[in-house]
């Protein structure tokens, strides 16, 4: 399971959140699949009703799990379930439950003629 994906998420308010901040879910692959969410609490329900509701069951019977995952899945466990799929399918999803979304409001002009000018790229290189 990738960073910071849990097995279940505590349950978020859409106050709770800092503004301007997102769950990101992205499942390893050629191409990768990324999927966007308010918090993690949705995040988890958006991989299992995307990612493992949407996979063949044959997956799951190959390793004796389908009738775990159809319980995670019924109960509410979206975390569960996702563990369950990943090593069915031996896939990878990496999780980042607290990203900054980015927006002309967020990284003005202004703010990033400042930054710019302090970069590491505008120092003097060392003679190290």
């Amino acid at each position: 399971m990738g960073p910071g994906l849990m097995t279940q998420a505590p349950e978020e308010s859409q106050e709770s959140r800092w503004p301007g901040r997102l769950a990101v879910g992205v499942v390893r692959g050629d191409p990768p699949e990324v999927f966007l969410a308010s918090s993690v609490a949705v995040l988890g329900r958006l991989l299992a009703l995307q990612v493992v509701a949407r996979a063949d069951p044959a997956v799951f019977g190959r390793h004796g799990s389908l009738d775990d995952v159809r319980a995670a899945l019924l109960e509410e466990r979206w975390g569960d379930a996702l563990v369950l799929w990943m090593d069915a399918t031996e896939s990878v999803v990496d999780g980042y439950p607290d990203e900054i979304v980015w927006s002309d409001a967020r990284i003005d002009g202004e703010l990033t003629a400042f930054e710019l000018r302090m970069s590491p790229v505008f120092k003097d290189p060392s003679n190290d």
